[in-house]
């Protein structure tokens, strides 16, 4: 298990500064944000996307996936029933995909509570759009040799996606080996009626779960709630589970770098009371 650190948590900070300071905090790598690169960060160039890549290089972390996709450009959704909409919101997961892939990243996580929205009374038309463009991701996924990974939120955020077994349910109908299921600790702690340690032994012996986010439901980092992780991580440990764990706060005190630093604190603590440490190994 590998510790990255999402980066919009840095976001003011040029990227070469984010991956300088994410290694000196003892971050195995970045989650990137793809908002963070710019208004449309799926059309960047090839000569930008080696320009981050070895930035991240120089400074020892590697780029281990992408998150929250669908920020920029404004205007999408997987959901509605325009079809210039959709059109858009198809090139831009795909151009996303291809992002994740040149980076050297290995999943791309899928959340974007705001352009998944249903529309009352037509939901079930909304739902079979949704898996119409996830399938669509995911044949670019396995493509490119990455994940594609539906993560479930909270109700409070979404009504479309709250639980792993409604995502479970998405990637098994797709049947597509590149698109999976995650766990965000925030989001499940208050949605699930498991408990976190209940759902890892559940679902990851399945192979469906690419991902873990950890975050405390009051929606601050980990160890700064009432959350306890070293059972979570104990749980993954125990189930084998030898993928990247997002740090993902969203609310930064004092700051974005203070959150950064005092997440990694704790969670070193937890890994290595799970017996859980080693160096973050990029090659997909």
């Amino acid at each position: 298990m590998r510790l990255a650190l999402c980066n919009e948590v840095l976001r003011d900070f040029p990227f070469a500064r984010q991956c300088a300071y994410a290694a000196a905090l003892g971050y195995d790598a970045l989650e990137i944000a793809p908002f963070t690169l710019g208004p449309e960060p799926h059309r960047l160039s090839g000569d930008a996307r080696r320009t981050l890549r070895r930035q991240a290089a120089d400074a020892g972390v590697a780029v281990a996936g992408l998150h929250w996709l669908l920020v920029t450009p404004e205007g999408l959704s997987i959901t509605a029933d325009d079809p210039d909409v959709r059109a858009r919101t198809l090139e831009v997961m795909r151009g996303l995909v291809d992002l994740c892939a040149d980076l050297g990243g290995r999943y791309l996580v899928h959340g974007s509570p705001a352009q998944r929205r249903l529309d009352p009374g037509r939901e079930a038309d909304g739902r079979a759009r949704a898996a119409e463009a996830f399938a669509a991701a995911a044949d670019a996924a396995d493509r490119a040799g990455v994940l594609y990974c539906l993560e479930p939120l909270a109700p409070v955020e979404t009504d479309y996606l709250t639980t792993v077994a409604e995502a479970a349910e998405v990637a098994w109908a797709i049947g597509n080996r590149a698109l999976r299921a995650m766990i965000d600790c925030s989001a499940a702690a208050r949605s699930e009626a498991q408990d976190i340690p209940g759902l890892i032994r559940r679902w990851l012996p399945t192979g469906l779960i690419g991902h873990v986010h950890a975050n405390d439901p009051n929606r601050r980092g980990p160890g700064e709630g009432a959350l306890a992780f070293a059972p979570i991580l104990a749980a993954l440990a125990a189930e084998g589970y030898d993928g990247a764990i997002g740090v993902e706060p969203f609310i930064y005190e004092p700051d974005g770098p203070a959150a950064a630093a005092r997440a990694i604190g704790y969670l070193r603590g937890c890994l290595e009371a799970a017996g859980a440490q080693g160096p973050f190994d990029a090659a997909r």
